[in-house]
């Protein structure tokens, strides 16, 4: 049954891949150009408020002074794929500065259009094409000023054709993220032309479909990947801004969708002003983004405990955050991280206990590092994964680096008291590989906040020696040195805080790791606790807790 479902994804991946080959060749025809003419607006309706881009700028790389621009060098200036794909996007035009002459700008963007009208891989790409329509669109006000009917009638009409190749071709884009832009860029079209009005009730229709098959009843991301989480709702609450400035109607099932967003993020905000690095997330400090969010005057609602069974244990300054979910389905999964029941830890604040993160924005080689269950907080037997991802490149230039096999997370249960909260989960990801099932209990005292973990391995049928690893990965700020007895490890959080780790009885190290959470790879410390499991169950017992 598992091969004949893996030849049908196998085949399907082969037709997706000559039907996008096909396309690209088709798009480089005059033929397709001509296709993608049509009116060109009169005018702009109206200007909208350039402020709502700046929750999707993440970089400064091009904050330069407009005056210094050559136009005719500017776009040979990039020294990789993805220089290029910053400077054709335009998001930087929100970093310059707005009281300069618009003259330059508006001879860059005329050299774009007579060197880029015709479809170019990189630079028609749906991510950087949809980003460049947003931002033209937004800093129409600089862009237009003081111009002449030639360069007006061009840029809009540059706007139109770009638009149409989005609209010809959203059908077919089944990466969510890039069809959350391109829904974006063609909804901003349809309210700034009112020869384009039909626009925004096609994006209307498909952000409307985007969000019944991509979020959860709770308005969490069905691949439970917490950076889309604050992606998908800075793209949203972009749209809902521009149609409340251009005086449409808001639909009801968008300020739904942004407020259970909201809701979801105030949950997971870590007290580092960050969010847990579960399941594809990278560091993101979205301090910026809560500012951003306070100036339109939106409010996060009230936590919860559980958004997207991303279990939070709260006592004081204390959270932990556990992963207690089942991988998602194989199409959204191509960012999946290979920790079930991994958690983060911090303690007063500071980030103790943490999942290695996604290096997405390092290397394809970090990504794959990045999936593998050695680099959560978690267990691994006989330093495998607990799932394996497709191999097949033809499988995956279509579907993305997706899962092929899966497993199931049960009995979780999540308990308080006046002395305690207490979860507990299982997973039976090792148990056809290796007969084992893997069950584990974190308590947190209310009283000292120090936790207690239970880990048991429960054999369902004889196995050979297996070797078993439960890594604790710290985070970056913090040191750790084994003590001289080698039976705990000594923590150190600041100069005048620190904890020690416990595991009696068990093989106890100190091991240098990686953490890829952010924009380079940079050394941490990890603790595990290893053994060999022979014919019996295992119990573990471990406990972290103030260094008094």
């Amino acid at each position: 049954m598992l091969n004949l479902k893996s030849a049908y994804f196998y085949f399907l991946a082969k037709k997706i891949n000559l039907t996008k080959l096909f396309k690209k060749i088709y798009f480089k025809t005059n033929f397709y150009k001509k296709t993608l003419f049509s009116a060109t607006p009169k005018s702009i309706y109206f200007y909208p408020n350039p402020f709502l881009l700046s929750s999707l700028i993440t970089h400064k790389n091009f904050a330069f002074k407009v005056s210094d621009i050559d136009a005719n060098m500017f776009w040979s200036n990039h020294n990789s794929k993805k220089e290029e794909k910053d400077l054709h996007n335009f998001l930087w035009l929100n970093l310059i500065n707005r009281k300069t002459d618009a003259i330059v700008i508006q001879k860059i963007i005329t050299v774009w259009i007579y060197k880029n009208s015709k479809y170019k891989n990189i630079i028609w790409e749906s991510s950087v094409l949809s980003k460049r329509i947003i931002s033209w669109i937004l800093n129409a006000d600089i862009i237009l000023n003081k111009t002449d009917n030639v360069f007006k009638n061009d840029f809009f009409q540059s706007v139109v054709i770009q638009t149409n190749h989005l609209k010809k071709n959203i059908k077919f884009e089944n990466d969510y993220s890039k069809k959350m832009e391109a829904i974006s860029a063609i909804l901003l079209s349809g309210l700034v032309f009112k020869e384009y009005l039909e626009n925004f009730d096609i994006g209307t229709k498909e952000l409307k479909k985007l969000i019944e098959n991509f979020f959860d009843k709770d308005g969490f991301p069905l691949n439970r990947n917490p950076s889309d989480l604050i992606k998908f709702s800075k793209y949203l609450i972009l749209i809902k801004e521009c149609i409340k400035d251009a005086q449409q109607f808001v639909p009801d099932f968008l300020d739904e969708i942004i407020e259970k967003n909201l809701i979801c993020i105030k949950s997971i905000i870590t007290p580092s002003n960050q969010i847990p690095l579960f399941n594809g997330c990278t560091e993101i400090n979205i301090e910026k983004y809560l500012i951003y969010l306070d100036g339109l005057n939106y409010k996060l609602g009230k936590s919860k405990n559980d958004v997207g069974n991303l279990k939070i244990l709260k006592c004081k300054k204390n959270y932990i955050y556990f992963d207690a979910e089942s991988p998602p389905k194989k199409g959204f999964s191509s960012s999946y991280q290979s920790g079930p029941l991994s958690f983060e830890y911090y303690f007063e604040n500071d980030k103790i206990i943490t999942n290695c993160g996604f290096g997405s924005n390092i290397s394809r080689k970090a990504i794959l590092l990045s999936k593998l269950t050695s680099a959560q907080s978690t267990l691994t037997l006989n330093d495998c994964s607990v799932v394996k991802f497709e191999r097949n490149k033809a499988v995956n230039s279509a579907f993305g680096n997706s899962i092929k096999n899966s497993f199931n997370v049960f009995d979780v249960n999540v308990l308080e008291n006046e002395k305690e909260i207490k979860i507990n989960a299982s997973h039976d990801a090792y148990l056809k590989d290796f007969g084992v099932i893997f069950s584990r209990t974190i308590k947190m005292n209310k009283k000292d906040s120090s936790i207690y973990g239970f880990e048991e391995l429960i054999q369902k049928r004889e196995s050979s020696n297996l070797l078993f690893n439960i890594r604790f990965h710290l985070s970056p700020d913090v040191s750790a040195v084994q003590t001289i007895g080698g039976k705990s490890v000594l923590i150190q959080a600041r100069k005048n805080k620190s904890l020690i780790f416990t595991a009696a009885e068990q093989n106890l190290a100190v091991e240098k790791s990686i953490f890829l959470g952010g924009n380079k790879i940079i050394n941490n410390l990890c603790i595990t606790v290893s053994g060999n499991l022979h014919d019996s169950n295992k119990k573990i017992y471990w406990e972290l807790k103030k260094n008094i």
